[in-house]
């Protein structure tokens, strides 16, 4: 780890010197610093060397992975749930070889080998949000190595999914269609399908504004969503105004899907089986941009409606499916080429 540079004491008004040690981020990432004063510089910059170094004395024992536990514990409450279910994961799964380290270990060498060994299992984006994580779990601790680590090289994942008029034939009917529409027709998250509740219907308007996730066994409602633009009002067709009026309730205050998560997934799945597709529900909101794209919907639009933050997402994720319009598209294109080559055939 590079050496920390000591702190430089600066004469206040009053004549006295003070020097200021940086010791974390609050809950808002606003920095917290301890504050030393004293009659002359030299014992206002001790005073802070001296806090440094018994600062460091005390982390010793400190393991990487008690540092990113205390990260997730202090930004419980800040945090969706998606993202602290998404650290869980990661603090299990990802960089075990490091976690078990002392956090003044943390070097390039020790994270490089870290990343070799994840590589095996997994892409570069999931490595690069675990580094990324236990990075923000040291800062918080004040401790910052300087990093120059190689990830492996992303690889491009092409989804062959069922089109919509497929999806759509599949769950007509059955006790899943009105999940699956809502998350397929209104690019919603399985977390915003499942935190609506009745009272976020007005009319023909749905407000989205409240995450239902499933981890550790349990239901987490917290009335976010995942980012801040996930909050946002759809006009809803009747179709789907029809199938949730139908739901049976007696409170504005009940959930629209009543089905619990492992159910719901169970029953996804069973049709899936049947027809032999292969999706993930999630995917659901894949096929609703990828329409979007299809129909040449404006990004602000397409954005909007998703809850997408960049139009980069929506784009370089979300489009890449093999689906019954694409082929169409590609039969276009090759339909032009093979009209070239006969022409020049002709001649």
């Amino acid at each position: 780890m590079p050496k920390r540079k000591m702190p430089e004491a600066h004469q206040l008004k009053s004549g006295s010197w003070n020097a200021q040690v940086f010791v974390g981020l609050d809950e808002n990432d606003k920095k917290i610093r301890e504050s030393f004063t004293a009659p002359t510089k030299w014992e206002a910059e001790k005073m802070a060397a001296e806090y440094i170094v018994n600062g460091m004395k005390r982390k010793a024992g400190l393991t990487v992975a008690d540092a990113v536990d205390g990260y997730i514990a202090a930004k419980q409450n800040v945090l969706v749930p998606s993202t602290v279910r998404s650290y869980g994961i990661l603090r299990r799964n990802r960089l075990q070889s490091i976690m078990k380290l002392d956090v003044r270990a943390v070097n390039s060498y020790t994270m490089q080998q870290a990343i070799n060994e994840d590589a095996v299992k997994v892409g570069a984006k999931i490595i690069k949000e675990g580094v990324h994580l236990v990075c923000a779990a040291l800062k918080l601790y004040d401790i910052a190595p300087v990093l120059n680590v190689t990830y492996p090289a992303r690889k491009p994942k092409l989804k062959e999914l069922p089109t919509a008029e497929q999806v759509m034939n599949m769950v007509r009917g059955t006790d899943v269609e009105l999940p699956c529409l809502l998350a397929m027709w209104l690019s919603l998250r399985m977390s915003e399908v499942r935190g609506l509740q009745f009272r976020d219907l007005n009319g023909n308007v749905l407000t989205v504004c409240r995450s239902n996730i499933y981890f550790d066994g349990s239901n987490n409602v917290r009335d976010m969503n995942k980012t801040y633009k996930s909050t946002r009002k759809l006009t809803i067709p009747d179709y789907i105004k029809d199938l949730i009026e139908a739901v049976p309730h007696k409170k504005e205050d009940e959930f629209i899907v009543q089905m619990e998560y492992q159910p719901l997934r169970n029953k996804f799945y069973k049709l899936l089986e049947e027809r032999r597709y292969h999706m993930a529900f999630h995917d659901l909101r894949h096929l609703s941009a990828s329409v979007m794209l299809m129909l040449n919907i404006p990004d602000k639009y397409a954005m909007e409606r998703g809850g997408w933050s960049t139009n980069s997402t929506l784009k370089s994720v979300y489009q890449h499916t093999f689906s019954e319009e694409r082929k169409q598209v590609d039969k276009k294109i090759d339909d032009y080429f093979n009209s070239l080559l006969e022409g020049s055939d002709k001649k």
